[in-house]
Formats: C-alpha cells, structure tokens, sequence
C-alpha cells in the first residue's frame, strides 16, 4: 500500500511513520507535512534514508496542495494525524485550530471523494468526550459516550469527527475513528506535560504543575498506539469507531513525581501555578472493543514507559535542545511567565 501520514513530522506522526517502515517493508510511507512550530524534519532524519519513504512539505487545509499531491501519489490510505494539538494553544488562538482541525478535514475528506481512497483514518483524542469526575473511578469514556467539550481544542476535533462521519454517510467515504488517551514517549514536543518536565528537571528550572495537579490522565505509550492504528488500518471494520486506552491513570502530580524520582530531582522543583481555563478533571478510556474486536492490547506499563521515555531525553539532548530554542522559548514565556 501507499500510505500517506499527514503529520508524520509531529509527535505521534514521526512516531507511526517509523512503526510502519519497521513492520511493513511491503509498504510505502508518504509524509505530508506544512513543518509548523511542532513538525521537526530532523526527527525524520532516519527515515529520509529509507527508499520507501518520501517526504512532502504541504498545508492540509491548502486545497491545491492536497489536490496535487493526491493526483501525483495516488495513495492508497490517508492517516490523518495533522492537527493543532495543545489546549493552551487554543485558548489563545482558537481560529487557528478551527483552520487546521475543521477546514483541514474537509479538504483532506474532499481529496478522498474526488480521487478515490480505500481507507481515511481519522485520529482523534479522548477529550472530544470531555471529563469524567474525581470521585467516580468507575466510570470510562466508551465509543458510545456523547462529545462534550471543553476547549477550542477538543471542539475542533469532535467538529473533525463528525465531518468524517457524514462524509462516511453521504459520499461513501471508507474511513475509521480512533480516540485515544494522553501519549507519551520519543520525539514529544516540549510544551506537553511529560517533555516540559523532563526537559526543566534536566535544567534545573522549575516545574510549572497546573493547580494542586489533581488532574487525571491515562497514559499510553506512543508505540503502543501506532500498533492500535495500525492495527485498525488492516483488521478494523470500516464506519467504526474505537478508543485506545493504556490502563496507565494518574495524577499529573504523580506523573511529576515519578520524573523527578527517576532523575535523581528533588520535588522542591516543583511549582503549582494559575490552572488552565476549564481543565478538565479526569480521562479514563475503556478499550473493550478493540481488545475483543481486534485482538490489542497496550504492552506498556506507565513505570515501564516513562523510564523509557526519560532515557531517550537525556541521550537526545540536541535534538531537543534545537526544539526548545527560537520561537518556542516566546511560547514559553507567554504561557508561564505571570503564573
């Protein structure tokens, strides 16, 4: 097949890019990417040295980009992982995601239907369903549960969701959802909670948590994931949706903790400040249906992962230190700088 990962220079997308040229050589891997703030082509560097890898620099809200790049590469499956992806970042700029995350999808759905595709798939987040409550450990976000959002962010992408939705219906479209919990792992930009702190423990700087750090998240690892999309991609039924969780929840004080642990920090670093307009309290998905349905599960304890995780920052200290440098350290300072 000729996959194209649109957002394959991000996080998640690098990350499954990878994934794919590791388990199917049989494959070609496009990555279409428009290189913004947090698409870094040096973390493709080892894939440009692939033959069945190709890169595109291109903006998915751009139709005659999109449009070229269909005519041209005629692939077979769009795995759709551009997005505006920070909920501080929507906050202050909310139009800027509903450009990305809305008319992005269009453009992308609109592509399919002019030129054909034998498979969308849509990669979306465990907060288009909104939060469950702190004293409620029972309750699970599943694929029937309704979108409730809380932030420009996660109404971008529940709006993206119902898009592909109606394009399945009206224009036979082939294309499958999954939602997903908090990633982590290689290659995650440093205005996400694992990264930052990692990156200031290493610093020596203070470690910026959001109120008391109450707030709950459940964690998967990114290699865990791309196994789950992957996994959709061949076995899963077309018009489905399906969630992937990592049974890994914790508190963001703990996740804090545990990288200062492992760091050797004290937790005199740490510093609570202003919390995030409407954060939500808890996310806890239940990956029943995949399980049963396709057979996965995540192989990746939290303890297990963020060991990992930790490793991989102190040995790729350049390629995070060129990340964190310029535009981003602007960032910063406008998100932490009066809390």
């Amino acid at each position: 097949m000729k996959i194209v990962v649109t957002g394959g220079a991000g996080f998640i997308g690098s990350n499954f890019v990878y994934y794919l040229l590791e388990n199917h050589a049989e494959d070609f891997v496009i990555c279409y990417d428009k290189l913004t703030y947090a698409g870094n082509l040096e973390t493709l560097k080892d894939a440009q040295e692939n033959p069945n890898f190709k890169f595109i620099r291109g903006d998915i809200a751009d139709r005659e980009q999109v449009y070229k790049m269909f005519e041209e590469e005629k692939p077979d499956v769009i795995v759709y992982f551009a997005a505006e992806s920070h909920v501080d970042r929507s906050i202050e700029e909310p139009e800027l995601f509903l450009r990305t995350n809305i008319i992005g999808t269009s453009v992308l759905l609109d592509a399919c239907k002019k030129f054909g595709i034998k498979r969308f798939h849509q990669v979306s987040t465990d907060e288009v369903y909104g939060d469950l409550p702190l004293d409620r450990p029972d309750l699970f976000f599943t694929e029937k549960t309704n979108l409730h959002t809380s932030s420009p962010y996660s109404a971008s992408k529940a709006s993206a969701d119902l898009l592909v939705q109606a394009y399945m219906r009206t224009y036979k479209i082939p294309a499958t959802i999954s939602r997903c919990s908090n990633n982590y792992g290689p290659y995650h930009f440093p205005e996400k909670l694992i990264p930052l702190m990692i990156i200031n423990a290493l610093n020596g700087k203070k470690l910026p948590v959001y109120g008391v750090g109450a707030n709950v998240r459940d964690w998967l690892f990114v290699e865990d994931h791309c196994a789950a999309i992957d996994l959709i991609l061949r076995k899963g039924t077309v018009g489905e949706v399906y969630n992937i969780g990592g049974h890994n929840e914790r508190t963001n004080l703990e996740v804090v903790k545990t990288i200062l642990k492992i760091l050797g920090k004290g937790e005199d670093l740490i510093e609570f400040v202003t919390d995030r307009k409407g954060n939500d309290l808890r996310y806890a998905i239940d990956p029943t249906k995949i399980e049963t349905e396709l057979g996965w599960t995540p192989k990746t304890k939290f303890d297990d992962g963020i060991k990992k995780t930790v490793a991989w920052y102190l040995d790729n200290r350049d390629w995070w230190e060129k990340v964190i440098s310029g535009e981003y350290q602007n960032y910063y300072a406008k998100m932490y700088g009066n809390r």
